[in-house]
């Protein structure tokens, strides 16, 4: 499953879903664009974890949940706490974080 975050609420999804991935992005971020059909690509392929797309520059108290510092930032909860991040436009090092976090 995969939802867009329209409010500052990340805390509240994460820590009422056991596996939580997150895309930071922004509107004006090409790496962003590029990145997201891949990022819906693994949201349907493991459907037991919570899909978001978090714009970065509109919920900051979402954004303090990771280290955000450049875009595209994705990231991991399990149990309501963070796990891992990686900051990419690159597909194998996004799996390799989905991965980590779908397979336990």
């Amino acid at each position: 499953m995969i939802k867009e975050l329209d409010q500052d609420n990340l805390s509240e999804v994460v820590g009422s879903n056991d596996t939580v991935v997150v895309q930071y992005m922004a509107g004006w971020c090409g790496n962003c664009r590029l990145m997201k059909p891949k990022f819906k690509k693994l949201a349907e392929e493991n459907e037991n974890a919570q899909f978001l797309f978090v714009d970065a520059e509109k919920f900051p108290e979402s954004r303090k949940l990771a280290k955000v510092d450049n875009l595209p930032t994705f990231a991991t909860f399990k149990n309501g706490s963070f796990k891992n991040q990686v900051q990419t436009n690159k597909f194998d090092q996004l799996k390799n974080l989905v991965d980590e976090v779908t397979s336990n």
